[in-house]
């Protein structure tokens, strides 16, 4: 039984299957529960705090984090070290903010760690103020988890209580506390700088850059703006000191988190070590559901594998899966076209329609696919697709510009055969023209 979804009035969190074969992040999170506070501290938690503050300078943290070749978890997969000591070079006051605005299609890896182990991103949150001198820390979390809120709420309650939030934490100096601020379904707003407009009251549009937030983020202050992953790593390296950089793959060190989707035995969040390959992870997920014939996986909305691309680590090398490593399977019987379209969809519904070549350009690459999904689409529409995919990046200021023809750009390069089926009429998996 879940005890505190219970006492807040929530549903029982959907069954969402959670295996781990290093037992890192999920540790806590495999049961279909949230754990309190009292089970967190029983089962070590709390100790990479009072180690961080009693034991550990800021510098010491920074360089363990540099050191352990942390990368983003967002997406993006910028170096966390390295986005730290830029904010140094700044003026306090300073801002931590988490970004929980977890809403690119197929990806839940967060809301494991929001709704079943809070405190471990809570932890990671002090930490880290800690480590870049903010004394003021913010969770904006995406409007579809009302749930995940509430859990934080009642968790940011729990540390404040125990003294692990607010003035003098844990008898020292250091001083820090969190508030937690809800978004309202606004796929922009995971870009970060959309997302500080958003904190601010404003309209979630992003900032042209530079100045970057470690310059001139929340209230025109420095600012960090890491994922819930990111900072739920913070803990771990903590503890474990420069064994972290034994976990992993050289220049990918430590745990990932993978949600896995589709056609596949056991969708669920998978964590593993980035040394794995996308078939090695999809094997553990069940493999391919009934035993069908693998067609194809995407990134997300942010890009698409074929077979060819079945052996790539699931790291952020250049050859790399890299991402959120969000894994939506596909199988024989769907159509690569028809998918593609919930991509496009997602994309132009989701523009914040700042800068005209993603406003029009998102629009123009759905109508198209519909085209091809209705058998109407033509060798001009093709030519088409393919000078809109090559032209919204380069007019557009922010990261949705950048990655809304991507998976589309995919599918022409590894699926090229698919769109000249549709030209001809015929749609090899018998889905669309009906």
């Amino acid at each position: 039984m879940d005890r505190i979804r219970e006492r807040l009035g929530l549903p029982n969190l959907p069954e969402i299957y959670v295996e781990s074969n290093i037992n890192l992040l999920l540790r806590r999170a495999k049961e279909n529960r949230t754990v309190g506070i009292e089970e967190y501290i029983n089962t070590g938690g709390y100790s990479a705090l009072e180690k961080a503050l009693k034991r550990m300078t800021p510098e010491d943290i920074l360089v363990l984090v540099e050191e352990s070749t942390l990368r983003g978890r967002g997406g993006a997969g910028f170096p966390t070290g390295r986005k730290w000591r830029f904010i140094l070079m700044n003026p306090k006051p300073r801002y931590l903010i988490c970004n929980a605005d977890e809403s690119e299609p197929g990806t839940f890896k967060d809301r494991i760690i929001i709704e079943r182990d809070p405190h471990l991103l809570i932890e990671g949150m002090i930490i880290t103020g800690y480590t870049i001198g903010a004394e003021e820390g913010y969770i904006y979390i995406r409007g579809e988890y009302p749930a995940g809120y509430k859990i934080l709420e009642y968790a940011i309650n729990e540390a404040r209580e125990h003294g692990f939030l607010g003035k003098n934490i844990l008898g020292t100096d250091f001083s820090f506390d969190i508030k937690v601020y809800r978004g309202a379904g606004a796929y922009i707003c995971g870009e970060e700088t959309a997302l500080i407009e958003s904190l601010e009251g404003k309209r979630g549009h992003p900032r042209l850059k530079p100045p970057y937030p470690p310059q001139w983020g929340l209230y025109g202050r420095p600012t960090i703006v890491n994922n819930v992953e990111t900072l739920s790593n913070i803990p771990i390296i903590v503890t474990y000191g420069r064994y972290f950089m034994n976990i992993g793959p050289v220049g990918f060190f430590g745990p990932k988190l993978f949600p896995i989707s589709g056609k596949v035995e056991r969708p669920g969040v998978y964590e593993s070590t980035m040394d794995i390959t996308l078939r090695e992870l999809i094997e553990m997920a069940g493999g391919i559901k009934g035993g069908r014939k693998f067609k194809a996986v995407f990134s997300g909305a942010l890009g698409v594998y074929g077979e060819k691309d079945l052996d790539i680590p699931m790291d952020y090398s250049p050859k790399g899966f890299g991402g959120t490593g969000t894994t939506i399977v596909l199988d024989e019987t769907d159509c690569i076209i028809d998918s593609l379209l919930v991509i496009a969809n997602f994309f132009h519904h989701e523009s914040c329609g700042k800068c005209t070549p993603c406003r029009v350009g998102t629009y123009e690459q759905l109508n198209i696919l519909k085209k091809f999904k209705e058998g109407t689409a033509t060798r001009k529409d093709l030519d088409y697709l393919k000078h809109i995919a090559k032209n919204i990046p380069i007019g557009s200021i922010c990261g949705l510009g950048y990655s809304a023809p991507q998976a589309i750009v995919d599918t022409l390069e590894k699926f090229h055969k698919e769109f000249e089926a549709h030209l001809e009429g015929k749609c090899p998996a018998g889905v669309c023209f009906k």
